[in-house]
């Protein structure tokens, strides 16, 4: 159907912290693809709206169309497969279920291109989500650091802030926000609030 045996498939990783340009480099390869004219297709979580429904926007407003899907249903982007996609791309990736990882598996067995970014740790410095199994299932990774926001030296951490504080450890896991809740940060700058 949409696959060559005589393709490779691969399995690519864009991970880091906030701001370190994850979805930015997403994008460059995107229109890298654009200009080798290959198909694609590029989904986004639904949870995802900061900046828009239907595209995916790094934090200096670079843009591409994109899907948004369900993140407990990414089964559906086999709808929108067709036999001329050769890459399919996912941006926000840590807020996907598990079911995500057998797509990109598959899909990458069947000899497509499959391009992921998404924060490789929570808030509280922890592996996020599926990105641990997918950092496994990937050929290629490409970790990207941020500056931090208090010292100036390489961020990888992200810092969440509430009302201008660190965030305690109990808060929700999942805030989507940008500048006006996180802060990149550098492992020594990270601070994560614990109750007494």
């Amino acid at each position: 159907m949409y696959y060559s045996e005589n393709k490779i498939g691969k399995i690519e990783v864009i991970c880091g912290p906030m701001f370190a340009g994850k979805t930015e480099e997403l994008i460059r390869r995107v229109k890298r693809m654009e200009y080798a004219k290959k198909k694609y297709l590029v989904f986004k979580p639904n949870i995802d709206n900061r900046y828009s429904t239907c595209e995916v926007v790094s934090h200096n407003k670079k843009r591409t169309n994109a899907i948004n899907i369900d993140i407990n249903n990414p089964n559906m982007v086999s709808k929108y497969i067709t036999e001329d996609i050769s890459a399919l791309v996912f941006d926000e990736v840590q807020f996907f279920n598990e079911s995500l990882l057998n797509i990109v598996k598959d899909y990458a067995s069947k000899g497509l291109r499959i391009i992921c970014a998404g924060l490789d740790k929570d808030f509280l410095g922890n592996p996020f989500g599926i990105m641990p199994n997918l950092l496994a299932l990937a050929d290629e990774v490409t970790k990207l650091t941020a500056i931090c926001m208090v010292c100036g030296e390489e961020a990888t951490e992200t810092q969440r802030i509430i009302d201008g504080h660190p965030a305690y450890d109990d808060d929700d896991v999942v805030l989507i926000g940008a500048t006006e809740s996180y802060e990149a940060r550098c492992r020594k700058c990270h601070i994560v609030l614990h109750h007494e």
